[in-house]
């Protein structure tokens, strides 16, 4: 029977037997010779993960697969422990041994990634990041950082995001390693740069969110600055001519845009903070709550304050209606919207079986017109087109 082997037995060994400064005269290592060392790092290390995923394909059991993942993440950050000491050596200041320890970092810290990003729920990942795994994961951030703010974004909306998002990463303490970080929200950050650093930003001035918005709410960005920015934007795109019923109409179509935005609840930038699209719901919520009984209140003052100058039509409520509603199609009243007509008429009308008519109630009744109401209302016209033929 074969021998099943170690998936780290050969960088283990490399780190702790061949390039281990107290077991290994490393100065004679020849340029062919790190050549080949770092051309197996490569190799071995797409190996490992393949191996590692098939050993955990072949277990059933969860409980043998958390033991597994943790141990081969303990293990991978002993090796980068292992390998950063022996780096502070003298021995590692020649160029050539230097570039092949800072080749085996890098392998070790995507091996790590590896096992962060596809086990997550098998790690826990709410303790704290040892020293040396955050250094050597601060630098790799660092970098990236570098390269996001050198990048452009073809909206100015998206560039003014952009800076938020380099400026909370910049004081989440990207370079800080005496924080206390945890592998929950390294992972984050990892997964926030390298998302938008890959995203493909493109101008649509129409849009409520951008892509770049969308993005981020389904990252769950919750910064405080961020979100603030969202709702002053929201805001600002209401028009200040607009009635308050249009404004309400605004905020519906917001909210449904926000709806369909799908957003990962297990994951956070700021675990004090409520999560993102929530908050944004809740706002848009209580807006259109103020807004519908700022309508309700001019409704109620309209109506009081033409009680006794209203107008009694023969005609139903539906009947009314539907004649207004043909009057603003046939462009016979002219208004920025059919609601404003109803608006504008309705409080002044009457029927003889209801003195209050609500003028969303009569609009809405004019889109389910029945047939009788319809013949009705044409009645009515024809009688006023043979009065018309009599003058």
């Amino acid at each position: 029977m074969m021998r099943k082997t170690y998936p780290l037995e050969w960088l283990d060994n490399l780190i702790l037997e061949h390039l281990n400064p107290n077991r290994t005269a490393i100065s004679q290592l020849s340029e062919t010779d790190l050549a080949v060392i770092s051309e197996n790092v490569v190799k071995e290390s797409g190996r490992i993960q393949i191996r590692i995923k098939n050993e955990i394909f072949s277990l059933r059991k969860k409980r043998e697969i958390r033991l597994l993942i943790r141990k081969y993440h303990s293990s991978l950050i002993f090796l980068l422990d292992a390998v950063v000491d022996n780096r502070k050596t003298a021995a590692f200041e020649a160029a050539g041994l230097a570039e092949t320890a800072e080749l085996i970092i890098g392998c070790l810290d995507e091996l790590l990634s590896f096992l962060e990003n596809r086990y997550s729920n098998y790690l826990s990942l709410d303790e704290r990041v040892p020293i040396t795994y955050l250094m050597v994961s601060r630098n790799e951030l660092e970098l990236k950082l570098k390269k996001l703010k050198k990048s452009k974004c073809e909206s100015e909306q998206d560039q003014i995001v952009l800076g938020i998002v380099i400026e909370e990463l910049s004081n989440a303490g990207l370079c800080d390693t005496n924080s206390r970080v945890t592998f929950r929200q390294l992972g984050y950050e990892r997964m926030l740069l390298k998302s938008v650093l890959s995203l493909e930003h493109s101008e649509n001035a129409s849009a409520v969110f951008s892509a770049f918005d969308r993005l981020l709410i389904s990252l769950n960005f919750n910064s405080a600055q961020y979100v603030n920015l969202l709702k002053e934007r929201l805001i600002s795109k209401l028009d200040v001519g607009e009635g308050v019923e249009q404004k309400f109409n605004t905020l519906s179509y917001y909210s449904k845009e926000l709806g369909q935005i799908d957003s990962n609840y297990a994951i956070t930038f700021n675990p004090a903070a409520q999560h993102l699209k929530m908050v944004l719901e809740q706002w848009l919520k209580y807006e259109m709550l103020y807004l519908e009984k700022k309508m309700e209140r001019s409704d109620a003052l309209a109506s009081k304050g033409t009680v006794e100058n209203k107008l009694e039509c023969d005609l139903s409520a539906d009947q009314i209606g539907i004649i207004l509603r043909a009057a603003d199609e046939a462009r016979v009243v002219k208004s920025r919207s059919m609601s404003l007509v109803f608006q504008r008429i309705v409080p002044h009308l009457s029927t003889a079986f209801k003195r209050d008519l609500s003028y969303q109630s009569v609009r809405s009744k004019s889109y389910n017109a029945e047939e009788t109401d319809k013949n009705t209302a044409i009645l009515t016209l024809e009688k006023m087109i043979k009065k018309i033929r009599s003058y």
